[in-house]
Order: structure tokens, then C-alpha cells, then sequence
């Protein structure tokens, strides 16, 4: 009988704890223990209850504001069924103010908080509650030091109601320390006036009037350069800042938080402030500012060391590229020849050859950024993959990988001009074949790069050359790099197999990814005329490299000039022909619940003047997230019965050619490519930026959202 009494005490005690706010100990994300914490132990029904998210980060360690500035991604809660209270009741995240955060000096500039931070939000309790209230789900947040990692905490708190108010003493004290962060509406004004290429904010108000110091304006949206210097002054009623422009018109409003260190030391002050566009507020000038910079916090990024740390991303996806099948076909070619010299002991021939190999993938990558800057100089937006939006370009590509598949299946032979690293190796033919080798690596590759360092290039895609040039550099290096330690590391290469039968049939079985690959490139060119002159170029080349073939070689010349022409002017005749701009494939699948159509700024006017939503997917057929993306969501038949239910529209901003409207969008939301997702609420002018991976959960969560509030206003 004891032993039962005893065991039931436990069992009480235990379904007591899980009821009892506080009890919980903070979850672990890796580099931040996150404390889900109340003010109250027990609420009254109708009140409003402050909760939030207390944030330990490790030293150097930063999480993001709600404008992230140019890099990063702020905190969002994904509440689960387990939640017994309706979402609407939850309100947003009031943001404490930010702190600067320099990742690379004058070039890349963030906003967001270190060490420690609470992010509180207001919770209304129903006027009928009568019960505890179980608040349940996934809190998703970046942090970042010298790289940058997505975390993921699941967190779940019980607020229990009752007819009396108690109060959580320590979570209290933590929300009203936050609380007290958080800036308030300014008393005075904010105007935002044009000067020349800069814009000028000038603020008036009791808050701010008649102090000095460093001041520091931190927008909610990439309307400014958020690395540019804000030179200020102040005068007697206020402030004036000097901003430099991310866009080309005043915006209608131009939202965030002043913040202003005193010049004699103490807590800075903070305001949120609207700026409207009109003339100079009188009163803001006439007393210098303690710092032109306006650089008023810094987490303790170094530039220096942040570039070192995109340089080190961009190594890193080079090593990746190794891997891929588009490439591994080629790298083939290089690591049969290199168990060929190996086992011929040809130590130096074989550091030579390391040695070119590398030049050809550097040179390769080089080139790319060269034409990238170029176009980027004649002031086109150039995004990640951008050499795909060329049919000329993508017909080539298609035609190398017909032309390796054939050599890999041993329709013809390159001789030593490619492949030859036996005695051959220390000849000019035999390093001419190692840097073509490594050429041609670069070149299949191309398809391959964006996946893998989307953050490195997407941080520099508006960077001087020099940064861009040492990205794409290192991106080279980390893909020449395998073989550059293989050729050079003493007694590496006895690791390398013995030569045998294995390397043909290996070399044989690799010339099928070339064709799927080749294959893959011409539905790129979708119905663009050069796909079937690209895919009789492709027949073209074939039956000259057979006729080649069994004519032992004799016809090898005029067969592959003859052959070359002749695929040259199958996929030039269309182009010369007037059909280089034809546009992509623009039509998408319908389906019962919802008709996508081509996007247009003009359309997603019309619609949100009609009070309804619109959802825009920039996408093109190049792009490998994107048809991840499509498949997984938004194809999903009950994805797209939810955004039916939401009287939200779907949109394809198809940019598989170079469009100028959809690459000044993109400039416009601050994104080095694609994919981009905007999810605009009814009746709403702003959008939502949604992740670039998507899942079902998160969008029937987002359009839930939106059918609710639809529900509660009508």
C-alpha cells in the first residue's frame, strides 16, 4: 500500500511540474540556450500577458534584429497544433534596439544583438478562458560569429488561468528589462528630404532635443545603404542625419529606430520614428555630431575576418563541386591519368601536371567573374547562374558534354592532347592536356556553382571587383585543390589504385551522366529555337565522331571542322535570325484549386487594390532549388487549396532569360538571385520575404494565417 501512495505522490508531483510555467529549463540550440518565459504564473481571462524569448548566446556569437541589414535572417516562431489558444491572440515581436554589426568593413553592414536579449510579444488571454494555456511550437533564428549556422528550438510553456493575477517574478523582471529596450514612438516629427544622390533625415522631438552625441538610424527596409556612413548634426530641437539611397524614389514612409548616444556617456536614446518626405525640419543643425561615422555599436565582427571567412564558404563549395555528377566525369579523366603516372613513379611530371590542372580551373573561374563584372559595369543585374540565361551559352555546354560522353565511351581518342601522363607528361602537349583538363572541370561545373555558395557569392554581388574576382578565385581553388594535394603530398599518390580494366569501364560508365547532363541543358533552353538546333547540332557532331571512328582516323580533320560548322550554324542561324530574345516558356501547370500566371508589377497592383493576397515565385529552369521547391510545396495540392481558401493569387516571375523587370525586383528586395518567394498579405502593399527552401507546413501555416484574419473581419 505504501508503495502505491508513493507512486502516485510521484505521479501527481510530475503532471503538477508540467503545468507550472518556469519549471522548464532553456533549450539548447547549439550556440544559444533559448528560455521561453512569462510574467505570469497564472493570467486572468481578458488580459493581455507579456511573453518572450530570452536568448544566452555564446561569446562573438549574434542573432538578427527584425531588418537584418545586408546579410541574415531574423528570429520567426512557428507555432504547432499543440497550441491551445488561437494564433491571432498572439501578437508580434516588439524588437528591442539593434546593435551594428560590421561583417565587412564599409561593404557589408547587419543589424542584430550579442550576449544576451529578450524578445517579448503580447498574448491576449480569451475572455472565456478557463483553463490552462499550453503554447507550443518551433522557434527558427541564424547566429552567426565568423560563419553563420540555422538553429532550431522546439519550446513549449503552460500559462495557467485563473480568477487571480500571479505574477512570475524572474520572468517578469527579464520582459520589463526588454520592455524598457524597446524604443517608443517618437512625440515630434521625421521628414525625409532629397539632396542630390543623398537623402536627408531630420528629426525634431522633447526625446531628442537639445542632445549630442553619435547618432544612428536603423531602417525596417533596404530602402538605404546600410554599410554607407550617416554623417549628422544637431541642433536645438533635434537631429539631422545624412543617408545614402538604396533606391531611386522617396519611399512614402520610411520607418525605424533613431538611436542616439549622448556625448557625456549613459544609456543611448532611442525613438521609432515614420519619416515622411517634405522640407528639412529647422532646429537639427548648427552642432556637430561626436561621430561622423554614426557607428554607434559593433558586436566585435572584423571585416577583415569575415572575408577571410566567405573567401573560406567559397573553398569549401569549390571542394563540393568535386562531387557533383556533372563534373565527376571529367575529374575521371584526370584521376585515371593520374594512377597511370603514379604507377610509372613520374613524381615531378606529376606535380607539373597538378600544377596546370590548376591554372586551367583558375583561369576558368577568372573568366566567369570577369564576364560577370563586365556585364555587371554595362549595368545589368547579374544574379547566380546568370551564364544560363544565355541559349548560346547553354547550347555549347550541351554540345561539350555530348562530345566527352562520346569520347568517354571510346567512340574516338584525344591521344596525349588530353590524357596522356605517361612519358608524355613532361612534354607541351602533356601539360597542355592537364590545363585543358582543368577547363574543362570549371565549364561543367558552371551548372553546379550556385547551390553551394549562394551565401559567399550573394554577400559580394555588389562588391568591388577585387572581392568578387578573390571569391570566384577561391571557389577555383577549392575545386582545383584535391588533385593539387594529390600531386604534391610525398607518398599520397601509393594510395592511388593499381591501373587495370576497371579504369575503361569506369571511364565508360561516367559518359551517361554527360548525356542526362546534356539532355538536362536543352530542356533549360525550354522552347527557345536554339533547343532543337542544339539538339541536331548534338546528332551532327555524333555521326561525324563515328565516321571519324571507322575511318581510322583519316577523316578526323574535315569531319570535326565539318562537324563544328556545322553545329556552330545550327545554333547560330536562329540567333543570327532574330530569335536571341525569344522569351522563356512562361506557361504553367493549372490546377483545380488555383491557376498560376505569369507576375508583373502591374499585376500585383491590381490585385492587392482588389483587397486580395498574391504570392510570387521567381524561379527559372536552371535553377536546382527552385525545382526542389516546386516539387515538394508548390505543386502540393493542399498548399494550393490554401492559398484558394486565402484568396491569394499565384505568380511566375519566370527568369530563365535576362528580364529587366524581374532583375530590378530583385535588386529591389535585396536578393543576389534566385529563388525568391514574397508572400503579399490582402490588401497589403509590402510583402513577406520567405525562405529560399520551402516546405508545406510553413506555407499552410503562412495562408492559414491570412484565412483567419479574413474570417475575423467579416
Amino acid at each position: 500500500m505504501m508503495k502505491k501512495l508513493i507512486q502516485l505522490f510521484a505521479l501527481c508531483l510530475a503532471t503538477l511540474s508540467a503545468a507550472v510555467p518556469g519549471v522548464a529549463e532553456p533549450v539548447d540550440g547549439g550556440h544559444a540556450r533559448v528560455d521561453f518565459i512569462s510574467e505570469r504564473e497564472v493570467a486572468i481571462p481578458g488580459e493581455t500577458v507579456w511573453l518572450g524569448f530570452d536568448f544566452e548566446m555564446d561569446p562573438k556569437w549574434h542573432i538578427y534584429w527584425l531588418n537584418a541589414g545586408d546579410a541574415g535572417i531574423p528570429p520567426e516562431m512557428f507555432w504547432s497544433d499543440e497550441t491551445t489558444i488561437d494564433e491571432a491572440a498572439i501578437g508580434e515581436i516588439s524588437w528591442p534596439r539593434p546593435e551594428l554589426i560590421p561583417v565587412v568593413e564599409g561593404e557589408i553592414m547587419d543589424y542584430g544583438y550579442s550576449d544576451r536579449v529578450v524578445l517579448p510579444f503580447p498574448v491576449t488571454i480569451p475572455d472565456d478562458a478557463d483553463d490552462t494555456i499550453r503554447f507550443d511550437g518551433t522557434l527558427d533564428y541564424l547566429i552567426c560569429e565568423d560563419i553563420c549556422i540555422p538553429e532550431r528550438v522546439e519550446l513549449t510553456l503552460y500559462l495557467e488561468v485563473g480568477d487571480t493575477q500571479v505574477p512570475d517574478m524572474d520572468g517578469a523582471e527579464r520582459i520589463a528589462d526588454a520592455l524598457a529596450q524597446v524604443p517608443p514612438e517618437l512625440d515630434g516629427e521625421a521628414r525625409l528630404t532629397q539632396d542630390g544622390d543623398t537623402w536627408v533625415l531630420s528629426v525634431t522631438g522633447d526625446q531628442i532635443a537639445g542632445i549630442t552625441g553619435d547618432a544612428r538610424f536603423f531602417p525596417e527596409t533596404h530602402d538605404i545603404v546600410h554599410s554607407a556612413d550617416q554623417p549628422h548634426e544637431f541642433g536645438e530641437a533635434g537631429v539631422r542625419l545624412t543617408l545614402t539611397p538604396d533606391s531611386d524614389e522617396l519611399p512614402e514612409t520610411l520607418a525605424g529606430i533613431l538611436a542616439i548616444h549622448p556625448a557625456g556617456g549613459g544609456d543611448p536614446i532611442a525613438v521609432n520614428i515614420d519619416a515622411v518626405p517634405g522640407d528639412a525640419l529647422e532646429g537639427t543643425t548648427g552642432i556637430a555630431g561626436a561621430s561622423g561615422s554614426g557607428r554607434t555599436e559593433s558586436s566585435g565582427a572584423s571585416g577583415g575576418i569575415n572575408l577571410v571567412v566567405m573567401l573560406s564558404l567559397a573553398l569549401l563549395g569549390g571542394l563540393v563541386l568535386n562531387l557533383m555528377p556533372c563534373v565527376l566525369p571529367v575529374l575521371s579523366i584526370k584521376a585515371i591519368g593520374m594512377v597511370q603516372a603514379a604507377a610509372q613513379g613520374e613524381k615531378s611530371h606529376l606535380r607539373e601536371h597538378g600544377i596546370w590542372y590548376t591554372v586551367g580551373v583558375l583561369l576558368s573561374f577568372a573568366a566567369t567573374a570577369a564576364a560577370f563584372l563586365t556585364l555587371r559595369a554595362a549595368g545589368q543585374f547579374v544574379s547566380l547562374g546568370f551564364q544560363l540565361q544565355y541559349p548560346a551559352v547553354v547550347a555549347a555546354l550541351a554540345l561539350v558534354m555530348v562530345l566527352i560522353g562520346l569520347w568517354l565511351l571510346g567512340v574516338f581518342h584525344l591521344g596525349t592532347s588530353v590524357q596522356n601522363v605517361g612519358s608524355g607528361l613532361a612534354s607541351k602537349r602533356g601539360n597542355s592536356g592537364a590545363f585543358f583538363t582543368g577547363v574543362l572541370a570549371a565549364v561543367v561545373g558552371a551548372p553546379c556553382v550556385g547551390p553551394f555558395v549562394g551565401v559567399a557569392l550573394g554577400a559580394v554581388l555588389d562588391k568591388p571587383w577585387p572581392i568578387v574576382m578573390a571569391v570566384f578565385l577561391a571557389l577555383g581553388l577549392g575545386l582545383a585543390l584535391p588533385f593539387l594535394v594529390l600531386s604534391f603530398v610525398p607518398g599520397l599518390h601509393k594510395a592511388l589504385p593499381k591501373p587495370g580494366a576497371w579504369m575503361e569501364r569506369l571511364k565508360q560508365a561516367f559518359a551517361f551522366p554527360m548525356f542526362l547532363t546534356a539532355a538536362w541543358l536543352i530542356t533549360v533552353l525550354g522552347n527557345h529555337p536554339a533547343a532543337g538546333a542544339t539538339a541536331f547540332g548534338a546528332v551532327i557532331l555524333a555521326f561525324g565522331v563515328w565516321l571519324m571512328s571507322v575511318s581510322g582516323g583519316k577523316l578526323k580533320v574535315p569531319v570535326l571542322a565539318a562537324g563544328a560548322a556545322l553545329s556552330v550554324f545550327a545554333i547560330g542561324w536562329p540567333v543570327m535570325a532574330g530569335f536571341r530574345d525569344a522569351p522563356a516558356d512562361t506557361s504553367v501547370k493549372s490546377y483545380a484549386s488555383v491557376t498560376p500566371e505569369p507576375w508583373s508589377n502591374e499585376r500585383v497592383a491590381e490585385l492587392i487594390a482588389a483587397g486580395e493576397g498574391v504570392f510570387v515565385d521567381f524561379t527559372a529552369t536552371w535553377c536546382a532549388t527552385c525545382q526542389v521547391n516546386k516539387r515538394t510545396t508548390l505543386t502540393k495540392p493542399d498548399v494550393l487549396d490554401a492559398m484558394a481558401q486565402a484568396n491569394v493569387n499565384f505568380l511566375v516571375a519566370d527568369f530563365t532569360r535576362p528580364n529587366e523587370e524581374i532583375a530590378a525586383e530583385l535588386k529591389k528586395r535585396g536578393s543576389p538571385g534566385i529563388p525568391l518567394y514574397l508572400l503579399y498579405a490582402p490588401g497589403e502593399s509590402e510583402p513577406e520575404i520567405l525562405p529560399t527552401l520551402l516546405n508545406p507546413g510553413m506555407m499552410k501555416r503562412k495562408l492559414g494565417a491570412f484565412e483567419t484574419a479574413g474570417l475575423e473581419d467579416n
